[in-house]
This record gives structure tokens, sequence and C-alpha cells, in this order.
């Protein structure tokens, strides 16, 4: 069956008729920017390289993609053997340097897979995807952003200023985080999911490279605040046992089990199932962009079936008949196969996503 690609501009007068319009952005959004460093299988994959062959087997043998779960093992492990075998000193040195070198092994993969200040991009590119951002919560835009990845490209397109003030495109973006009121001066922010999570309109569904498990709070470290490389940020805060809050797990189920046990993780997915669900008399339309729609993300893209969007537009790159892009329309199928009866099935439509010109 043929497909006939409408352009970006096309799309968006389509789902004008509707009362809101949503974004899910994947990894095609990096991809577009930076194609020779973002077009990898995954961050564990990455490491996995670099990995001993004892710490790559003990990621099998637990049965995750988890760093920081197999680092506290690690560290866990260490202090039970010095109670059982108090004279194994030699083994805990070894479990402490494992996780110590699993540390550096994920800070190496995250430098070598993303650039490493904002102004690594330029401002063409930057000003091209704030304006493709302005459809959803550009001035009069109403909707939500929503990302699968972790890197931080789209924060740092929401954070960047055009010089030129006549020319600046106004975005509304509140992604929940604030001055710690307990420590204004602090070199991050706090998510504060109990109040200003509720005007939230960009979410991270797998966490991102910039937010850090502190226990009692999650963190964001910001580049306005401490002018460092992301790669510097992250080495810091692992040195103080804070781990990234991203999921990193392979499958489905497993990437769920992450977001179920994170309040940040768990909040984002309960709003895109919310915006999912809505029903409302001018219905909602959803842009995804740069997806695959592959079931290792059904956790997600389940609810666009099992919900009431009403139009859903899907981005395809290049040939629409290409072997990759019939596997797309085809999983599309199946999502869209999902909705129950009681309810339309929403309508698909494919747009270019070169015309979209997401980094220009």
């Amino acid at each position: 069956m043929t497909v006939k690609l409408l352009g970006f501009d096309q799309a968006l007068r389509k789902a004008d008729t509707y009362g809101k319009k949503h974004l899910l952005l994947g990894n095609g959004f990096s991809i577009a920017c930076k194609p020779d460093i973002f077009a990898y299988g995954s961050l564990f994959e990455e490491a996995k390289k670099t990995m001993s062959k004892e710490l790559a087997a003990i990621f099998a043998a637990m049965g995750t993609q988890d760093f920081e779960e197999v680092i506290r093992a690690l560290q866990h492990a260490a202090a039970i053997v010095s109670v059982y075998r108090p004279k194994f000193v030699t083994t805990k040195r070894l479990l402490l340097a494992d996780a110590e070198k699993l540390k550096t092994d994920l800070i190496q993969a995250v430098a070598g897979r993303h650039p490493a200040r904002p102004n690594d991009i330029s401002d063409e590119r930057y000003t091209a995807c704030r304006t493709f951002l302005s459809n959803f919560v550009g001035e009069g835009a109403n909707g939500k952003i929503y990302t699968m990845n972790y890197d931080l490209l789209l924060y740092w397109a929401l954070m960047h200023e055009e010089e030129d003030v006549l020319a600046r495109i106004a975005l509304t973006h509140d992604d929940g985080f604030r001055k710690d009121q307990e420590d204004y001066d602090a070199p991050y922010v706090e998510w504060q999911g109990e109040g200003a999570a509720h005007g939230q309109n960009i979410h991270y569904l797998h966490g991102a490279l910039h937010l850090f498990d502190a226990g009692h709070q999650l963190q964001k470290y910001t580049w306005v605040n401490t002018g460092k490389a992301l790669v510097d940020q992250a080495n810091e805060a692992l040195k103080k046992n804070l781990f990234p809050v991203f999921v990193a797990e392979g499958d489905s189920k497993s990437k769920l089990t992450k977001i179920q046990h994170s309040a940040y993780l768990h909040h984002n997915f309960k709003s895109f199932a919310g915006v999912c669900q809505t029903k409302s008399r001018e219905g909602t339309a959803l842009f995804v962009y740069g997806h695959s729609f592959a079931k290792n993300d059904a956790h997600v893209l389940n609810m666009i079936g099992y919900g009431k969007i009403a139009h859903l537009f899907v981005s395809l790159y290049g040939d629409p008949s290409s072997k990759a892009n019939q596997i797309i329309r085809a999983n599309v199928d199946h999502i869209v196969g999902l909705r129950p009866q009681a309810y339309p099935a929403p309508k698909v439509d494919y747009f270019d996503a070169a015309s979209a010109k997401v980094w220009g």
C-alpha cells in the first residue's frame, strides 16, 4: 500500500482543527542534529565496549542494563564480604574498584556520545529547533512535549535564546524544576513534584543525563548555574554517589519497572497516559517525530492505541516504501489496532521528517 507523505506544514494545518496538539520525540530528534554521535543502539552497548568481562558478566547475571543497580550491588557486596569474610580484603577491594570502573565506563560512554557544551551547536540550528518546538509550546500553543531521549539536546534548545530580541522565539516551557528552597544558591535546581509539576509541559519519559538522584530530592544540574561540561558535571556527581536518572534498560518491561520505582519518571509516564486518555469535543492530535514504534518502547506507545488520541501524525525519513519505513508503518498499524471498539480508531497521517527542518 502506497503512502502519501504530507509536508510538516500540511500536517500542522490538519492538526489545527483539534483542540490540542502534543509532541513525542524519539532518537531521530537527536540523530537529525548529530548523526555521527547519536546513531547508536544504547548507552549500555556503548559502555560495554570498554567493560571488563567480569562486569559484563555481572550485568548478564543480574539480568539488567541499569548502571546504578550494578554499581550499588558491587558496593553492597563489598560491605557484606567485610562481615562474612573479613580476611577477604582483596575481594572487597576488587568489588569497590569495579564499582568505580563502571562509573568511569558510564562517563566515557556519555562523553563519547554527546556534545560537551551547548555552544557546540550553532545558533542557527537552535533557532530551527526552537521554531519546530514553538508549534507545540510556543506563543498561543497549549501542548506538551514528551521525549524518550535522555540526552540534553531538547533541554539546551529550550534554554537557548536568540541574541536579537526582536527575532526571539517565545517558548512557554516548564519541566517542574525550581530553586532549592533551603539552598537558593545551589548549583542545581530540584524537581518540585508536589507543586510545580502541576504546570509541567516538558517531560523526559526516560529521564536525562543532567538529572541526578540525591535521595531526598531529584536535582537538575544546569549549565547556567555551573558553566561545566556535561562530562565534568556527571563525573563530580558520581564521585558523590549521585546517579543520573535515566532508563538504560533494553526491553519494555524492564523500562517500565524502572519508571514505576521513580516518582519523577512515573509522574511523566502518567502525564503521557493522561494526554492519551483525554477525550474532548475538539479532539487531540499527537505528533511523533523520530521514532520507529519498536516494541522495546511498547510501555509508552501502547497507550496511544489504548487511549483516545483522535489523530496521529508520524514522521518518516526518506522513501516511505523503504524497508525501514514499511516496518514503522506496520508497527503503527499494530498500535492503532489496540484501540478498544468503544472508541473510534485514530486517524493516521505520515509526514516527511526532513520537511520539519528540526535542526535546520
